[in-house]
């Protein structure tokens, strides 16, 4: 199965990337399943109904959120009935929504898809790492499902680490989100996870984390109170990892960065292209 996981989308740039691009992506590279983080897609600070549709739309299976979930109110409501959107498990119970869901590909293979979120230097929230194995045992690889994505939206490198080393074995992907810089440590875990400690983003890498520069210099430069934060305006990037499976185990056999755009150095699956 050929999996691709796009890091969040930031603003206008990153969902005019996705829009632009991932439709040729999809046919180019014969992708089975495309699943995105959508967090900060609604200028910086959650996502819409609307933009979840376009994205949708776009070729995504799934998109997963983070902190920044219900940022846009509607969300408490439409997510309730769009199952292909999906939050964090590790937000208390009774909130709107669902930690994980399955997708099933043209090809009529099922993809569970897994979000959940750390807990150093974030907001308290549930045991990230209780949640995924509630995940992984009610589904498990090759027997609920035939692949298994799990986003960890998280702050701390190590936190991400050690949630690849816990779900080794039982994932096809464990890719972090968040800190929206791509990192060059994918790798193929001992037990045949691929694994990523953050897929980057996607949104205009001209800038602070994807939003406009000025005002985040000030505050650093400042410290004081001033204008909101808005997403930078360039043209955006694509930022990833692809990964493809093993039919029978649904495990890793290859996985490749993918950055596509301005800004930073290209990077492509060179066994699908």
């Amino acid at each position: 199965m050929r999996l691709l996981f796009l890091g969040d989308i930031v603003g206008r740039p990153g969902r005019a990337a996705i829009g632009e691009t991932l439709p040729s992506l999809r046919e180019r590279w014969r992708l089975d399943c495309v699943v995105i983080n959508g967090e900060n897609a609604a200028g910086g600070f959650g996502i819409t109904e609307a933009i979840c549709d376009e994205i949708l739309a776009a070729g995504a299976d799934a998109i997963t959120l983070g902190n920044h979930a219900f940022d846009q109110r509607e969300a408490l409501v439409f997510i309730e009935r769009e199952h292909r959107l999906v939050r964090p498990a590790t937000f208390p119970a009774g909130t709107p929504g669902r930690g994980a869901a399955m997708v099933e590909t043209i090809t009529g293979a099922r993809v569970l898809v897994v979000n959940a979120m750390g807990r150093l230097y974030m907001d308290a929230m549930d045991d990230p790492f209780g949640r995924v194995e509630e995940a992984l045992a009610a589904c498990p690889l090759g027997v609920g499902a035939d692949a298994v994505v799990v986003d960890f939206h998280a702050e701390a490198t190590s936190e991400k680490q050690a949630m690849g080393l816990f779900c080794d074995g039982r994932a096809s992907l464990v890719v972090g989100t968040h800190t929206h810089v791509p990192t060059a440590d994918h790798r193929i875990l001992p037990g045949g996870t691929a694994y990523m400690t953050d897929a980057g983003m996607c949104g205009d890498y001209d800038s602070v984390l994807g939003m406009s520069k000025e005002e985040p210099l000030r505050r650093f430069l400042q410290k004081t109170p001033g204008a909101r934060l808005e997403a930078a305006s360039g043209a955006g990037t694509l930022s990833g990892v692809a990964v493809e499976t093993d039919d029978a185990s649904g495990l890793a056999l290859r996985v490749a960065p993918v950055r596509l755009g301005p800004h930073l150095a290209e990077a492509r699956p060179d066994f699908w292209e």
